[in-house]
């Protein structure tokens, strides 16, 4: 298994890994994309908030927690492609391109015969740095974002916690050309 794994702590400014070329090296985002993909539709009114309901069309998926009615929450967390899908065509390949530009995240190619898939295969491509740097603008709220959006993604980022700590998060697999890619972001 090659990989690595890249921590940063934000009160030493210091970053943490194994393999510091492997976390410059863009890869596709995956399903890690559903956090962007998410406040690009709460952004644009495509998603009103996170109890938006997808309806399931009855059709055989690749995971049986696909195959119901979701919320965005449930969506989110059980990270519903074909709901995601359905969000970025909504959203449509020039706004798409309006808001990946304007948040500063990654390097996706967006096009017309990709809007739906563009995160899960082809050149797009985000490092680890980079998904840090997202995710460190997203939570100082220097991301050019409403609040509504950013209180709605805090909620739904989150995978656990207590009183005493909150871990929030999201995974991403992607496989291209017999290579897996697996994320914790």
């Amino acid at each position: 298994m090659k990989g690595s794994i890249l921590i940063y702590d934000k009160q030493k400014n210091v970053y943490y890994s194994n393999d510091f070329d492997w976390a410059s090296t863009g890869k596709l985002p995956a399903s890690t994309f559903k956090v962007t993909n998410s406040i690009i539709g709460l952004e644009t009114g495509v998603i009103e908030d996170e109890n938006i309901i997808f309806k399931w069309n009855g059709e055989k998926r690749a995971l049986k927690n696909w195959e119901q009615d979701l919320t965005l929450r449930d969506a989110f967390h059980f990270s519903c492609v074909p709901c995601f899908q359905d969000i970025a065509k909504s959203i449509g390949e020039k706004r798409m391109n309006n808001y990946l530009n304007k948040l500063n995240y990654g390097n996706m190619y967006v096009d017309t015969t990709n809007i739906d898939s563009f995160w899960l295969i082809g050149s797009s491509n985000i490092s680890q740095f980079q998904q840090i740097d997202f995710l460190d603008r997203f939570y100082l709220s220097k991301l050019d974002i409403s609040a509504h959006t950013e209180n709605i993604m805090r909620r739904l980022m989150i995978i656990e916690g207590n009183k005493d700590y909150k871990l929030s998060g999201k995974t991403g697999w992607s496989n291209t050309n017999g290579i897996d890619n697996g994320w914790f972001i």
